[in-house]
């Protein structure tokens, strides 16, 4: 079932299709087959980037979304990084304007639907920050605006200076059963102002499909030069234990722990769209099976349970998170 992305009437697909492969491990030929297949499923949401596939993700979406057609694509993108290493996040007006001009003569769009700030850049007054979000939705670039990869406080403020001028509609963060930090003040912030959380990285990097549980495949991102580090971090002793605990509670199902590990993710209030990254056609197919998946509410509980986190003054009380009705996002 399609969902309001936070407090607007764009609707969204439960889950989005990311792009960070998209351009070096991922080519024209397979994006564009994986675009057809996740739109065939019902998919909705692209999420993409001008850094992703070192630069070459969004042209290569851009001839992926003019094979399929852009009709009924919500279509995300991103600004405030750049590749310098003085100043690596630049969320000053002088910056994002161009470079958004620049996403949408790549994508091949004359607009995104919504168009991320990624990341807090300190050395930018946040009004600045917010005038070059306005300026965007005015001159029809964008038709809403959210951020990325933000502090809870950050969205607050944020959130509290843009009000209803601005439609600020949704925060990108990471989020998934290994991965819950924005549980202690983010997610129920978000929750609270309106703005939708889409989760990246719902997999866990990829540890909680269960290949990393014997050791580390050749062929995977941990075994990669570019990768490697980042998957490193969730393979800790307490991250395999939650596997341990999504690869049981799959086995009691009869299925994959991709399955159980995407519908936990679907089921929790104040999400929509969590990020499916495959990198082949494949591993789509595999991750799009069981999309209307609910799991029992035991089975909820005790992965609740094995992944909580440690909360320590002055952290919020925990709150349910799961989610009842698709589509409550309070």
């Amino acid at each position: 079932m399609n969902a309001p992305l936070g407090r607007s009437g764009l609707l969204v697909s439960p889950h989005g299709l990311g792009t960070m492969t998209w351009g070096r491990e991922t080519d024209v030929h397979e994006a564009t087959e994986m675009l057809e297949l996740f739109v065939a499923a019902g998919g909705t949401y692209l999420d993409t980037a001008p850094w992703f596939g070192e630069g070459r993700a969004e042209e290569v979406a851009g001839q992926a979304v003019r094979a399929v057609g852009r009709e009924g694509l919500v279509i995300a993108s991103h600004g405030g990084r750049r590749p310098d290493p003085e100043r690596p996040v630049d969320t000053s007006r002088a910056h994002l304007l161009p470079a958004l001009d620049a996403s949408l003569r790549t994508l091949g769009v004359d607009a995104v639907d919504v168009w991320f700030i990624d990341r807090w850049d300190p050395q930018t007054p946040v009004e600045e920050v917010l005038l070059t979000m306005d300026i965007a939705v005015r001159s029809g670039r964008t038709r809403y605006v959210g951020i990325g990869n933000h502090s809870a406080w950050q969205l607050a403020r944020i959130a509290s200076l843009a009000g209803t001028a601005i439609p600020l509609v949704a925060s990108s963060v990471e989020y998934s059963l290994v991965q819950r930090g924005i549980e202690r003040e983010h997610l129920i912030a978000a929750m609270a102002l309106g703005v939708a959380v889409v989760p990246w990285s719902p997999l866990g990097r990829g540890v909680l499909t269960g290949k990393y549980r014997t050791g580390v495949p050749a062929d995977s991102r941990a075994a990669s030069p570019v990768w490697g580090r980042w998957v490193q971090e969730h393979l800790d002793g307490r991250a395999r234990r939650v596997v341990e605990a999504v690869a049981t509670a799959a086995s009691g199902l009869g299925l994959a722990p991709i399955d159980v590990a995407l519908a936990w993710s679907r089921g929790r209030r104040g999400t929509v769209a969590p990020l499916l990254g495959p990198r082949t056609v494949g591993q789509l197919r595999v991750a799009l099976a069981n999309v209307d998946l609910d799991l029992p509410e035991e089975i909820m509980q005790a992965l609740d349970d094995v992944s909580a986190i440690e909360r320590q003054y002055p952290d919020p009380a925990p709150v349910d998170l799961r989610r009842t009705d698709p589509t409550d996002l309070g």
